[in-house]
């Protein structure tokens, strides 16, 4: 099992790296619903799921904002400091609950997502919460397998998990296919 302390660490923005991760700013609020259109192109590939590279963003401007000044909002940004990827969370109790996280095709497989990944577990260990928790897509080969190699862990229908189950439905019920979606929680 990975874990978050095992990850590159791509924050540090004078490295020679093309991409650095920065807590998210204010005016990046009307920039991230663009990266996340962007990176949803990739479900064209999957005729089941091309729909959602046309949906309207899953995070809002103004709930990337509201996360923004709760100070749970990192984005992964170029040299010149534009957004490529991003992560929104929000505090529910004792877990970090991660919103969406998204990049941009041109950043996808550089390691991104998952130095986004450990600035949201760096921030939620220092912060004392007990876990992260997200959910995603069952069977698509960037999402839960992404997830469980980072350490996260499946959470199944049956556990009596109720806010994360609540989600799963509430998602499927939104449109989304019916067995498609599951809940990841990652233990710190």
């Amino acid at each position: 099992m990975s874990s978050f302390s095992d990850l590159p660490d791509f924050t540090n923005p004078s490295s020679d790296r093309s991409y650095h991760v920065r807590m998210g700013r204010p005016p990046d609020a009307s920039l991230l619903p663009e990266v996340e259109r962007a990176a949803a192109e990739i479900f064209r590939q999957l005729p089941q799921l091309a729909f959602l590279a046309d949906d309207e963003p899953a995070v809002s401007e103004t709930k990337h904002l509201a996360c923004i000044k709760a100070g749970t909002c990192w984005v992964a940004a170029d040299r010149e400091d534009q957004p490529v990827g991003f992560l929104s969370a929000e505090s529910q109790g004792r877990d970090l609950h991660i919103l969406e996280v998204s990049v941009k095709p041109v950043a996808q497989g550089r390691g991104v997502g998952r130095a986004l990944i450990a600035a949201a577990c760096h921030f939620a260990s220092e912060h004392t919460y007990q876990r992260i928790t997200l959910t995603t897509f069952l069977n698509v080969p960037w999402n839960r397998p992404f997830y469980e190699k980072l350490g996260f862990r499946l959470v199944e229908r049956s556990e009596p998990e109720c806010r994360l189950q609540s989600l799963v439905h509430e998602e499927e019920a939104s449109g989304l296919p019916v067995g498609s979606r599951c809940a990841m929680q990652l233990v710190l």
